[in-house]
């Protein structure tokens, strides 16, 4: 006879779930203090809403459920193979996570068929809260202690079978469960996450610093990315996997089968001259039911600027040109740090005529470093 355990890994799995564990609904105070101390470090400064008050109802299960005794963490792998390598135009990256379509609808969509489905297996009331990375819980310490992987030095989830490709989602209910253990697994004394941070931003093992992080810098960050990193942030235009490609445990990590999560056409390594070019309703478009929508139009074309100048290809200046009279003052300010970054006769040209119109002082700043950087070049 299947008992109630079984009954939820089980059904997990039939809904495309790779992973199911339990834990309990007690507190991951651990957690809660590691959290606390990188707040007050500054270590999240730019995510107004991750407050003491959010970590510590993060960490709390039965604060977020009245009565709640166990969490159910569930995981489901994204990763869909290597990138699609489309031709020599100007390209930038996006993270693999959002190559296909957006995971926060797809699982919680799955995660409210699960809950309705376990009331009609168990046979009883089953009351519920789901979260898939979008509310006050704790998912990676969660997914920890219900035994499905172990921390990354990176701060990742790594999964034995999936890696840290995987997708994590935490149902918290009032129904008691055994809990599963712990996996006594570490990365030992591996540190490539570590050393192949362009940024720096793992400034220790266990320990990432948020204002340094490229996919902070690409998605969260609203205003301009700071000058000294744009460099460092190189070719990657939404978010970044460098410190997950790196990880030995992802080399071995088992191909995700998941529809929804599927590669879309021109996502993984997209023409980004398209992307500089696009409105509104075009940015919306392309970008539907995408988890690339989130970095809204002016920061992803914020973003496609400092990567066209990283990788420094001229035929992208016509396009920067054209987005020195965009819309946005964010935008103007970093097609001109790209322009300075580039180079050339064309480029110094339009740098001149927006610098001789631009009103607003720190496109304004921008557009003088720019020239400025053009014209030690030609000291050079």
């Amino acid at each position: 006879m299947s008992t109630r355990e079984d009954i939820v890994r089980e059904y997990g799995a039939e809904l495309g779930f790779d992973l199911v564990g339990i834990t309990t609904a007690e507190p991951f105070l651990r957690d809660e203090r590691a959290a606390i101390e990188r707040v007050r470090a500054g270590m999240m400064d730019g995510l107004h809403w991750y407050t003491e008050e959010r970590v510590r109802r993060a960490n709390r299960p039965k604060v977020l459920l009245e009565g709640a005794q166990s969490v159910i963490s569930l995981a489901i792998s994204y990763n869909t193979g290597p990138p699609a390598d489309d031709g020599n135009e100007p390209r930038g990256k996006i993270a693999r996570y959002a190559w296909g379509d957006d995971y926060h609808d797809v699982i919680k969509k799955r995660l409210r068929q699960f809950c309705d489905g376990l009331e009609a297996r168990l046979g009883e009331p089953v009351r519920t809260r789901i979260f898939v990375d979008d509310g006050p819980m704790n998912d990676r310490a969660a997914a920890e202690r219900a035994g499905l992987g172990w921390f990354g030095k990176n701060t990742n989830i790594l999964t034995p079978s999936h890696g840290s490709w995987v997708f994590l989602a935490q149902v918290v209910t009032d129904i008691k469960l055994k809990p599963d253990t712990p996996l006594k697994k570490t990365c030992g004394s591996c540190v490539r996450c570590i050393d192949a941070c362009p940024t720096g931003a793992i400034v220790a093992p266990y320990v990432l610093d948020n204002r340094k992080c490229i996919s902070f810098l690409t998605i969260e960050l609203r205003g301009p990315i700071p000058k000294d990193l744009r460099p460092l942030v190189g070719d990657w235009i939404f978010g970044c996997d460098i410190c997950q490609d790196v990880c030995p445990v992802n080399k071995k990590a088992a191909e995700s089968l998941e529809p929804a999560f599927q590669q879309r056409h021109d996502f993984s390594a997209p023409e980004l001259i398209p992307l500089l070019e696009l409105d509104d309703e075009g940015f919306r478009e392309r970008f539907r039911n995408s988890p690339v929508k989130r970095a809204k139009r002016v920061g992803l074309q914020r973003n496609v600027c400092v990567a066209l100048g990283n990788i420094g290809d001229a035929a992208a200046i016509p396009a920067l040109a054209n987005a020195l009279e965009s819309d946005s003052p964010l935008v103007r300010g970093h097609a001109a740090w790209a322009l300075g970054r580039i180079g050339g006769h064309e480029a110094l040209a339009s740098l001149q005529t927006a610098s001789s119109r631009q009103q607003q002082e720190e496109v304004h700043e921008e557009i003088q470093d720019a020239l400025n950087q053009l014209s030690e070049a030609t000291k050079a």
